[in-house]
């Protein structure tokens, strides 16, 4: 396919001259910088975001309540592997060169990107990172969804997409966490549920605050006490 248009009248290019103008006019350790944070630390502080909210979702009053919140941590990287392999045959069929190899001036700030540039994977990774903790905590989701953004800012500002490159990596990343949630937790939260229910694994799902119910102890099976409530949090889409 011939790709999108990448003539110097789209607005799209204009966009990225203005954007990809300021690595240039930047001192050079700060354009260094926000290269390593777009490549590399961005990705990285989102996915150390999915293991804090997993940390304390982990917390919650009972064990429903907390495999539910927990399956909803695990979507969002599941959600985020499975917007990039959607992604491999969108890029293959649009074949839009990266920007810097048809348009002159660029400032080019990190080498070896030889592949197609629709759609971003960067942005397509992180944004599904940020809707996928949106479902399981809105706080939590919301810091993501700026950490995408701030990705999608940097890949432009590196000279190696367009802003409609990251626009649409936005799209997929969001549509794949959102639309595919409600069969995610269909499935995940069964899985969660069993494992806390294990004596070796359940921490990875229920800080528990007592005995698990039909979990042997000593000779009987004990009885769960009733749950402390839990502080209101702002997990609603999961619910």
């Amino acid at each position: 396919m011939a790709g999108l248009d990448t003539t110097g009248s789209n607005p799209d290019v204009s966009l990225l001259y203005d954007i990809n103008g300021l690595a240039e006019d930047s001192p050079a350790w700060l354009a260094k910088s926000i290269a390593f944070v777009g490549e590399y630390g961005l990705l990285l502080a989102l996915v150390l975001l999915v293991v804090w909210c997993w940390w304390g979702q982990r917390k919650r009053g009972s064990l429903d309540d907390a495999a539910s919140s927990v399956a909803a941590v695990v979507w969002a990287p599941l959600a985020a592997g499975i917007a990039v392999l959607v992604n491999v045959p969108i890029r293959g069929f649009v074949e839009r060169r990266r920007p810097f190899k048809d348009h002159d001036g660029l400032e080019l700030l990190v080498d070896g990107k030889t592949d197609f540039s629709f759609v971003s994977d960067h942005a397509t990774l992180a944004m599904a990172l940020g809707a996928g903790l949106f479902v399981a905590n809105r706080k939590f989701g919301l810091v993501g969804i700026a950490l995408a953004l701030l990705e999608g800012f940097c890949r432009v500002f590196m000279g190696v997409h367009y802003p409609t490159d990251v626009v649409g990596g936005f799209a997929l990343g969001t549509a794949v966490a959102l639309l595919l949630s409600p069969l995610a937790m269909a499935l995940l939260t069964p899985v969660a549920r069993a494992v806390g229910r294990t004596g070796r694994g359940g921490w990875l799902v229920w800080a528990k605050r007592g005995p698990v119910p039909g979990e042997v102890e000593g000779e009987g099976v004990a009885e769960l006490a009733p749950p402390a409530p839990s502080a209101p949090d702002e997990r609603d889409l999961a619910a």
